[in-house]
């Protein structure tokens, strides 16, 4: 029995899990962490890859959602206008985001000899938020090796918790950090699957509901305030559309309302979804390309996974999150021990 199920005595949403309960059960996708805990610093980088080939020769259709826009997100504006996404999705801390863009443009040049020469250049996706609570932001200890780093470590099974870019995160007053969940979807006789992993680092306690229950009566955080971030990126291996891909986006907000979440004025609440079903060739030369997507008629069932797995994934990064001492002995507890200590 793995921690989800130990402490998930209870079914979220209606419909049925991947055989990891991660976003890696979309075929193709890989997820990689570099991690720093050293005294007051906890933080790190997490890659999400999209596909098991060259993201840039053969890019996935994509799109983006701005729940609330305090966040400091790089390349979503070419990811709405062309909606294609071509590179590793970087995930790190607020003030690392210039050094995350670095370290993956260069690794994307390294491994694309063609980028600025015979062809235009990279837009890459990085997406951040605040450690400051628990990681010495200021001190900006990521660097671009580390990037390689965590693109290097992708793999199906890939940690949760206080790891990668979660390091250093907080949720719901409690340890926040790296969640990801699935749901297994029918079409035609065909199975796919729809998967999320979440960089968790909003609520208040006061808010916080554990499927649809208030479990705190009495805070016990010192983080008073919903003025963090989340990023959601979702993957499914059914063929959509940009359009249809910005709709699911929008119903991870669903996900977030039923742990109690109202999606602070502080709060850089950003969702980015890929399916990697329909891969666009760099190099293609056909003027007409055919794609497929989904009768509009059956997003409904799409719609209810994305609200599922968002709601499950942010679950599972508290969690698989352990207490820490932080920054200037900043202390946050995770839910799993709380959860212990309320059922002993």
């Amino acid at each position: 029995m793995g921690i989800k199920e130990e402490f998930f005595n209870f079914k979220i949403g209606e419909l049925k899990k991947g055989d990891r309960n991660l976003i890696s059960d979309v075929e193709g996708v890989k997820v990689g962490h570099f991690t720093i805990h050293d005294g007051d610093i906890h933080t790190g980088v997490t890659a999400v890859l999209p596909h098991y080939g060259n993201i840039f020769k053969e890019k996935v259709m994509a799109s983006s959602y701005v729940i609330n826009g305090f966040g400091k997100s790089v390349g979503l504006i070419q990811v709405e206008e062309l909606g294609n996404i071509e590179t590793p999705i970087i995930l790190t801390n607020t003030l690392s985001v210039g050094t995350a863009l670095s370290g993956v443009v260069k690794y994307m040049l390294m491994k694309n000899d063609d980028i600025g020469i015979k062809t235009g250049t990279i837009n890459s996706v990085v997406c951040e938020c605040n450690d400051g609570y628990l990681n010495d932001i200021r001190g900006m200890h990521i660097t671009e090796d580390h990037v390689f780093l965590a693109i290097e470590d992708a793999k199906e099974d890939f940690e949760e918790g206080a790891v990668g870019a979660g390091a250093g995160m907080t949720c719901f007053g409690f340890k926040g950090g790296i969640g990801s969940a699935s749901r297994i979807i029918e079409l035609d006789d065909k199975t796919y699957t729809i998967g999320a992993i979440v960089l968790s680092n909003f609520g208040s306690q006061n808010d916080f509901r554990l499927n649809g229950t208030k479990i705190i009566k009495d805070m016990i955080s010192p983080v008073k305030e919903d003025k963090g971030s989340i990023i959601i990126i979702i993957a499914t291996d059914i063929p959509l559309s940009e359009r249809q891909l910005k709709r699911v986006c929008k119903r991870a907000s669903v996900g977030l309302s039923r742990l109690g979440s109202f999606l602070g004025n502080g709060s850089g609440d950003i969702v980015i979804a890929f399916s990697s079903k329909n891969k666009i060739n760099h190099y293609g030369e056909r003027d007409i390309l055919n794609i497929n997507i989904l009768n509009e008629n059956k997003m409904d069932i799409l719609f209810r996974a994305a609200a599922e797995v968002t709601e499950e994934s942010v679950l599972s990064s508290m969690i698989h999150s352990e207490s820490i001492t932080g920054r200037c002995d900043h202390k946050i507890k995770s839910l799993k021990d709380f959860l212990l200590k309320k059922s002993s």
